[in-house]
């Protein structure tokens, strides 16, 4: 069990890739393009693409530390590394986070699925079709939304029964530069339409005007969505990486990937509604009505919008199954519960926490916590409190607990070990990555 347990990614190419699967989902295609433009556009383009530089990379590189130092999933690598105290609440907060994020990440997987075989079968695309109207149907059905969200963890419960290693790694390296090809095909066609240019202005020119401090919150929160650091799943994934593998090279790379994505989602959108007369406030419905309205202007639009929702499809389970493991490798570690077992039961789990958000839209839509409906509130809990949360904690165990020694046996390579690179790495996460996260959560709460 521990050998299965421990097996490692059969190449650096392959954890590259999984890695940005899991990091490039929802986050990247579907949250950046709405939350952009409900935050100013171009202007929080900048600010997240900061933040992702100077405290992403260096929250990916330090769970990738963690992991593979530890050789242990989420809450025994913290153990293992700091067998006194209290720091294996770090991981706890990580499952716990991760359950709830997947209450609300599987409502709109389930929503991507749904689509997916709309358009398969041909329903989505027709004349004088009103896709706001579409959409609004389908989100406020509870048949509809929880077929779908049913649907969407049986998937994900298959694939976790069975591991993520040969499933996740090998569709990997075919199904991410598919969808990073055929995103460059949807950018193309957006910026060819009339009226495209002012879209690019407001997701390339930035006004700071527009920035306020809830915005740079969400800048923040979005760019540890986006990378999925904070939650310790990185940490997981890392624990079957090879000790001949460079990490801040992997890590450099899939931040460049998600970075890429994230530009390829604005350019793709941003122009399409300016050109269309779609407001960029849309909300979480921007990507699910911008599309279908895309691909009805080009010839076979249905074959190619049935083409990238597939592609989406994938790139949307690729990161919910790395939320899912986390919780089942936690539950699993040691063999006294089969995987099977484990991946069931939490996937039952999180379609029962999951049915609150998949009625948001509909028959709870008038229930709301503190001014937002339960799915707009999961969503905001996640990314714009436990997300930080867990970061500003992992930085301080990182930087003043988890032993030095092994935090620079795991950053360095004997080829390309720069002392510069780690010292800087070392800078960032001791002070400006911590002094980041409060800064921003009290200037939220009105302190300063």
């Amino acid at each position: 069990m521990e050998n299965k347990q421990r097996e490692q990614w059969s190449s650096k190419i392959g954890f590259i890739l999984s890695s940005a699967g899991a990091a490039i989902g929802l986050g990247a295609i579907w949250k950046f393009p709405y939350v952009a433009g409900m935050n100013g556009g171009a202007a929080f383009f900048l600010v997240f693409l900061a933040f992702t530089v100077l405290i992403g990379l260096p929250m990916l590189i330090s769970e990738f530390i963690i992991g593979r130092g530890a050789k242990r999933e989420a809450i025994s690598a913290y153990k293992i590394l700091a067998p006194k105290g209290q720091w294996d609440k770090i991981g706890k907060l990580g499952v716990i986070g991760c359950f709830l994020l997947l209450s609300f990440y599987c409502v709109v997987g389930g929503w991507v699925l749904i689509y997916s075989f709309l358009s398969i079968t041909g329903q989505v695309i027709h004349s004088g079709a009103n896709y706001p109207e579409l959409f609004g149907r389908i989100t406020s059905s509870p048949s509809i939304t929880l077929l779908g969200l049913a649907l969407y963890l049986l998937i994900n419960i298959v694939v976790l029964t069975f591991g993520i290693k040969n499933g996740i790694e090998k569709a990997s390296k075919y199904m991410m530069p598919l969808l990073f090809i055929f995103f460059i095909v949807l950018v193309i066609r957006s910026l060819t339409l009339d009226g495209a240019m002012e879209g690019v202005q407001f997701f390339l020119n930035p006004d700071f005007s527009s920035i306020t401090g809830e915005g740079i919150l969400y800048a923040l929160g979005q760019s540890f969505f986006a990378l999925a650091v904070g939650f310790s799943c990185m940490v997981t994934y890392s624990s079957y990486l090879d000790k001949t593998v460079s990490i801040p090279s992997s890590a450099g790379s899939v931040v460049l990937m998600n970075i890429f994505v994230s530009l390829l989602a604005g350019l793709a959108i941003f122009p399409a509604v300016f050109a269309l007369g779609l407001e960029p406030t849309e909300g979480p419905g921007l990507l699910f009505i911008v599309l279908p309205t895309v691909f009805s202007q080009i010839p076979f639009g249905e074959f190619f919008l049935s083409l990238f929702l597939l592609l989406f499809l994938f790139a949307t389970l690729t990161s919910s199954f790395s939320l899912l493991e986390i919780i089942v490798s936690a539950f699993t570690e040691g063999g006294k519960r089969s995987r099977r077992y484990v991946s069931w039961v939490a996937g039952l789990a999180v379609f029962i926490a999951g049915i609150p958000a998949a009625l948001s839209m509909g028959l709870l839509g008038e229930f709301q916590i503190f001014g937002k409906t339960v799915f707009d509130a999961t969503d905001y809990l996640v990314s714009n409190i436990m997300l930080p949360l867990g970061n500003l904690l992992i930085a301080l165990f990182i930087s003043f607990k988890m032993n030095k020694t092994i935090v620079e046996q795991e950053f360095r390579l004997e080829n390309s070990y720069s002392p510069l690179l780690f010292a800087t790495w070392r800078f960032l996460m001791k002070w400006i990555v911590p002094l980041t996260i409060i800064i921003v959560y009290l200037h939220t709460l009105g302190v300063i």
